[in-house]
């Protein structure tokens, strides 16, 4: 594999997990209360800010031969 369908894998990962932040952010805000809104909530932003890292790696990594 090379390595720019590599980066290609890793971005959409970083891309889902973005995504994913997103839909539980609004469900834990409109469905949820209490701990598991906690949970939920806390979930949502390790998963955007490990999304984050990965797409800014991938963008500021630069083009691949």
């Amino acid at each position: 594999m090379s390595q720019s369908m590599l980066n290609m894998y890793i971005s959409f990962g970083g891309m889902v997990l973005l995504f994913a932040a997103t839909g539980l952010i609004i469900l834990a805000r409109n469905k949820l209360s209490g701990v598991l809104r906690f949970i939920v909530s806390l979930t949502a932003y390790v998963c955007l800010i490990v999304g984050a890292i990965i797409i800014f790696y991938i963008v500021l990594s630069g083009p691949t031969e």
